[in-house]
């Protein structure tokens, strides 16, 4: 649609990951003639038999060899894509089965694997002990049979990124296996989508430990659990080289906490209630944290101490953390908070983006609330480092028509995004404000989302 040259320049970058866009796969016709049309007369004629729609495109007609530049596959766009040849499960069975085929004949190398919601053992291909040499990203979940993570642990030794997504309360021995053998393994992530009960071991014991065994690789490790493994206290420690950490800290006393020293952190997230935890480990980094993220969290029951954990917390992140560009805070509306506060805005100058929840232990009057908001705003006035470009506002604060115009007529950083949860800002005498100092560039856009994705840093605005 543009020219010859464009269209040969873009086609390989498109195919390198044709599965990964933000599409409705459902309708994606085009793609289903496509991978259908490398199938050959006999398979076609097999495959009709059987009552599967195929197209009647011809390979020769193709301007492109497409699945030459394809590095990737991802089984549940797979699965999308081969519901288009028939609406019966086993057809469809019949239909991933030789598409798979064909990936493992077509595909040069495979980079990149996402087998949630695999039903082949495609490892067992005669091509893909060749071509999962190369695999470098492996995304999967824990409902798959043991078998498969030991069909990979046989031919990948070169996984970089390793995500799962615990589903299911097993053992997990297999997967302990495959991180085993991994001779650079330098990310892994591991999400709890299952709560356990009753369990009187620690479930990721065997996990943890292959981890242990990669401590001279990893350097990016996110571990969210439900269950609170005691032989995270353990290991942690020893992964000494992480540039990213995101976990929790319940059950660490404080003498473990201060052997977790990470001196190339760069991101770091955990908890609200793990404010204490999260002060000793920001104490002990190497001063290159650039995002400090605290993460979901309920204040409806108190944190004990909250006060002087938060206190702590804003003084650890001045004192070590100059060049911090992403940062949540959580603190009571006291002048001893504000006041700490506002020598972080001022000495902690790369700040782009800031997250504020504002939290009393007592049901707030509206009084209360308007002063808090009030009290914010000047402050953010005041000392708010100049590139500054998105806020962030939680819980217990208000902000009065009169003292967010004379906020936004004295702000002189960047076009500001602000994100709340509240609202009251979705009021005509507030919309009509926002959208004057849209219009005069101060603003660049102000939403109103649910308290998680205000939450969320990695929600964009």
């Amino acid at each position: 649609m543009v020219n010859r040259l464009w269209c040969e320049t873009v086609i390989p970058v498109l195919w390198k990951d044709p599965w990964c866009y933000n599409i409705n796969y459902n309708n994606k016709y085009n793609l289903f003639i496509i991978v259908a049309s490398y199938l050959s007369d006999d398979i076609k004629k097999f495959l009709t038999r059987q009552g599967i729609h195929l197209p009647s495109v011809s390979y020769k007609t193709l301007l492109f060899d497409y699945l030459s530049f394809c590095r990737s596959i991802n089984a549940k766009t797979i699965n999308i894509i081969t519901s288009i040849g028939s609406s019966l499960a086993y057809n469809q069975f019949l239909l991933q089965e030789e598409f798979y085929s064909l990936f493992m004949k077509k595909f040069p190398e495979l980079k990149y694997l996402d087998m949630k919601s695999i039903k082949h053992q495609i490892f067992y291909f005669p091509e893909a002990k060749f071509l999962f040499e190369s695999l470098c990203e492996l995304k999967c979940n824990t409902s798959i049979d043991s078998s498969y993570f030991y069909g990979l642990a046989r031919l990948c030794q070169h996984i970089q990124s390793l995500i799962i997504l615990n589903v299911e309360q097993k053992v997990y021995n297999s997967i302990a296996k495959l991180i085993e053998v991994q001779k650079n393994l330098k990310y892994f992530e591991w999400k709890d989508d299952i709560n356990f009960y009753g369990s009187g071991s620690d479930p990721y014991k065997e996990i943890l430990l292959a981890l242990e065994q990669k401590a001279g690789t990893i350097k990016h490790l996110i571990f969210i659990l439900h269950y609170i493994d005691r032989t995270l206290q353990k290991v942690l420690p020893k992964l000494r080289n992480l540039k990213t950490l995101v976990t929790e800290f319940d059950r660490f006393g404080e003498e473990q906490l201060k052997m977790c020293v990470f001196g190339d952190l760069e991101i770091f997230k955990t908890d609200y209630y793990n404010l204490r935890a999260a002060s000793i480990i920001i104490e002990n980094s190497g001063g290159h944290l650039k995002n400090i993220s605290l993460g979901s969290y309920e204040f409806d029951d108190f944190i004990d101490n909250f006060d002087d954990d938060s206190l702590i917390f804003i003084r650890k992140v001045y004192e070590n953390c100059p060049s911090v560009e992403y940062l949540s805070l959580a603190f009571s509306p006291s002048k001893e908070h504000f006041a700490e506060f506002e020598k972080l805005l001022k000495i902690c100058k790369n700040l782009k983006s800031i997250l504020i929840a504002i939290c009393m232990n007592y049901a707030g009057m509206e009084r209360k609330l308007l002063e808090n908001g009030e009290e914010l705003l000047k402050t953010l006035i005041r000392s708010s480092p100049s590139n500054l470009r998105e806020i962030r506002f939680l819980y217990d604060y208000k902000f009065s028509l009169e003292a967010l115009e004379e906020f936004l007529e004295e702000w002189k950083g960047c076009p500001l995004s602000i994100l709340t949860c509240e609202s009251i800002y979705k009021e005509e005498s507030y919309v009509k404000l926002i959208n004057k100092y849209k219009n005069n560039g101060i603003i660049k856009d102000f939403r109103c989302e649910s308290s998680m994705d205000v939450i969320d840093m990695d929600f964009k605005i």
